[in-house]
């Protein structure tokens, strides 16, 4: 192990040995560590450089690598500040696009709310259907619309939705033309029952009349004078 040394050392290094380079650095300055092999070697700097960013504390002033993926300077560990070429910063964190919601504004690689649109009053919800129904179900849903009345930059496209949708629940009936089709074929089973009988009734008053026909006759023999 290198002998520490106070003399000699870089300017403004406090502390340094052969080996490790600066151990203490001057108040106000950071310690950087960087590792070569198996050596760390630490060097003082006025602030810390990208990807790095600086802890100040009474004993010494360090710069702490940022852990966070693709951030190229940071606020703290896990808080970016600035994302690599390409990449867009939301929150502290880098993304590839703005996440839903959110666009970059005026250029930079920051994504940020759009602006305020100006949106009317929800209109009132309309009728339960399904299927573009309105009967014959329990569950179906219904919806509501809005208008927008401003947009920025006349890119609606930047607005809350217009439409909201929920469930609903009705108590199930039979529609209208369910009704007089169920109505119509109940007439017609009716009728196709009275023919019926009537047919059955036709048939019992043949066959009746048929077996009257077909009935003994026995004829009278008048009786003999008497002798």
């Amino acid at each position: 192990v290198s002998t520490e040394l106070s003399q000699g050392c870089a300017r403004g290094c406090d502390l340094c040995s052969e080996f490790n380079g600066c151990l203490r650095c001057s108040p106000k300055l950071f310690i950087l560590l960087e590792r070569n092999d198996i050596r760390q070697i630490g060097i003082c700097l006025p602030s810390c450089p990208l990807g790095y960013f600086g802890l100040r504390n009474t004993d010494m002033n360090k710069c702490i690598k940022c852990k966070i993926e693709n951030c190229e300077s940071c606020f703290s560990r896990n808080f970016c500040t600035k994302c690599k070429e390409g990449l867009y910063l939301h929150k502290g964190r880098c993304y590839v696009t703005c996440p839903e919601g959110y666009t970059a504004a005026n250029g930079t690689m920051e994504c940020s709310s759009p602006a305020q649109c100006e949106m009317s009053e929800w209109g009132p919800w309309g009728p339960c259907s399904k299927k573009r129904k309105l009967c014959g179900f329990k569950k179906g849903n219904e919806d509501r619309t809005r208008r927008i009345l401003q947009a920025p930059s006349g890119d609606v496209s930047l607005c809350p939705a217009t439409t909201e949708v929920r469930r609903c629940t009705v108590q199930k009936s039979q529609c209208p033309e369910g009704k007089r089709k169920r109505k119509e074929e109940q007439g017609k089973q009716d009728n196709g029952n009275r023919n019926r009988k009537d047919t059955k009734d036709t048939k019992s008053g043949t066959k009746k009349r048929k077996n009257k026909q077909r009935g003994t006759t026995v004829a009278m023999t008048p009786a003999s004078p008497a002798q």
